[in-house]
């Protein structure tokens, strides 16, 4: 590698970034035909470091800046280069060593290089550059992801208005990317403030994709060798729990924004609120449209687990997210005050009880009854929660009702004695069985249809 290091030297700044490429390519397809994985040493990582984001290797040398026309020209090569090199393993290889973070100063260069070439990708569709970066998410800690999912978002939904219709254009180009990409923006939007609400355009955009093909967010999970134990710290491997936590945050997180701009005096005139809220309901709209392709994906899922042997195994809902989602759904409700956000909370805890029931039946949620019931505890009563929780009821001593139903629909929700049961007042007389009554049978794991709640 000194060598090459001294040949680099004599070179003009952009002669030398290419070079560097050409140099790496031959060097890590040599590598592979020994090894299928080779390990990316030091040497080349340094290369690229000082001939790509021009990070001096003497520690008193003032580090080089690219202007702005060679820096596009830089990004040209490399979108080239990628473009043009055949072989995916070659292509990951050096993309990994390019932009894995290495825990250094030239690490704020790399995520700012990586942003403007995956902008660029999408820009003028590279497919080779994006199924890069869709690796690159996948095994990359999620806060470096995260990072990318906002360049791209400020590129296309902030910057230039109307041009998330290129960003759009990609589903059909490379949907490995765009699943990546769902899952790194519902990371970073998690309704936490009103700064983390996901932009209109972004959601509309999502909701576009997932609906027209609700498999698109398997496309990870299903094409990756997957171990039971996940590593810690990086995305899911799928943007189930992040798109679960968007429909059921929504209301509660619309109506606190809409309560702090009433109380800033954001709303004062009648146009100003005609147009809020004529947006937040095409919102709402919007996230019940997702809300319905989340309960058909969840329905698929059972199948997929199976096939791979995980079912029971792996959890792609984890508890400890639904946990924090829970509590996440108790602040807010407190925060609004259930006397002014009724309506909201009952739409949002409904979202909850129907994504747990069918995520729960599929085994995507592995989750005990008890073990929901405590975690439920603390949440505002509603009746389909209540049921989810309950789950099937065994009453044997009901002569109308044979064991495995759900209980009949006037037992008294779970923590409240029956009527009769108040030793203060007397027992109502018993009333006949109604035979013509029909009585729904529950069936685990039967699939049925779900109708979102709007």
């Amino acid at each position: 590698m000194s060598d090459i290091r001294h040949s680099l030297l004599r070179r003009d700044a952009l002669s030398a970034a290419k070079e560097v490429l050409y140099h790496l390519d031959i060097y890590f397809s040599s590598q592979l035909q020994n090894a299928p994985l080779p390990i990316v040493d030091k040497g080349p990582i340094e290369l690229l470091e000082e001939f790509i984001f021009q990070v001096p290797k003497e520690r008193n040398s003032q580090p080089k800046r690219l202007n702005s026309l060679q820096e596009l020209q830089l990004l040209e090569i490399m979108c080239s280069y990628f473009q043009e090199q055949t072989k995916d393993s070659v292509r990951q290889i050096i993309f990994s060593a390019l932009f894995s973070p290495q825990g250094n100063k030239a690490d704020d260069g790399r995520m700012a290089l990586l942003g403007k070439l995956v902008s660029m990708a999408v820009a003028v569709c590279r497919v080779p550059v994006l199924e890069c970066a869709a690796s690159w998410l996948q095994r990359t800690p999620a806060i470096y992801s995260v990072t990318l999912a906002r360049t791209l978002v400020d590129d296309y939904c902030c910057l230039v208005p109307g041009s998330i219709q290129i960003l759009k254009q990609i589903f059909s180009a490379s949907p490995r990317f765009c699943c990546q990409f769902i899952t790194s923006v519902t990371t970073l939007y998690d309704l936490s403030s009103d700064d983390l609400i996901p932009p209109s355009d972004l959601l509309e955009m999502v909701v576009s994709w997932i609906f027209e093909d609700p498999r698109l967010i398997l496309i990870t999970f299903l094409n990756t060798p997957i171990a039971a134990n996940l590593p810690i710290g990086f995305l899911e491997l799928t943007p189930l729990t992040g798109l679960i936590r968007w429909c059921v945050k929504a209301p509660l997180a619309y109506k606190r924004k809409k309560k702090a701009s009433l109380s800033n005096g954001h709303l004062a005139n009648k146009i100003a609120k005609d147009s809020a809220a004529g947006a937040d309901k095409d919102c709402h709209l919007l996230y019940s449209k997702l809300h319905l392709s989340v309960l058909q994906v969840l329905m698929m899922l059972q199948g997929h687990l199976t096939e791979k042997n995980l079912y029971g195994r792996l959890g792609l809902v984890p508890f400890d997210h639904v946990v924090t989602l829970v509590e996440e759904i108790n602040r807010l409700s407190d925060e609004l005050n259930p006397l002014n956000a009724s309506k909201e909370i009952e739409l949002a805890l409904d979202r909850l009880a129907q994504a747990l029931q069918v995520a729960m039946a599929s085994g995507a949620f592995l989750c005990t009854r008890d073990d929901l019931r405590t975690v439920c505890a603390r949440l505002p009563h509603n009746n389909l929660l209540q049921l989810v929780i309950s789950g099937p009821v065994q009453q044997p001593t009901h002569a109308a009702l044979p064991p495995g139903f759900y209980p009949h629909i006037h037992t008294p929700p779970l923590g409240y004695p029956a009527h009769a049961a108040h030793p203060a007042l007397p027992a109502h007389p018993a009333h006949p069985a109604l035979p013509a009554h029909p009585v729904q049978t529950f069936i685990p794991g039967m699939t049925f249809p779900y109708r979102p709640i709007r």
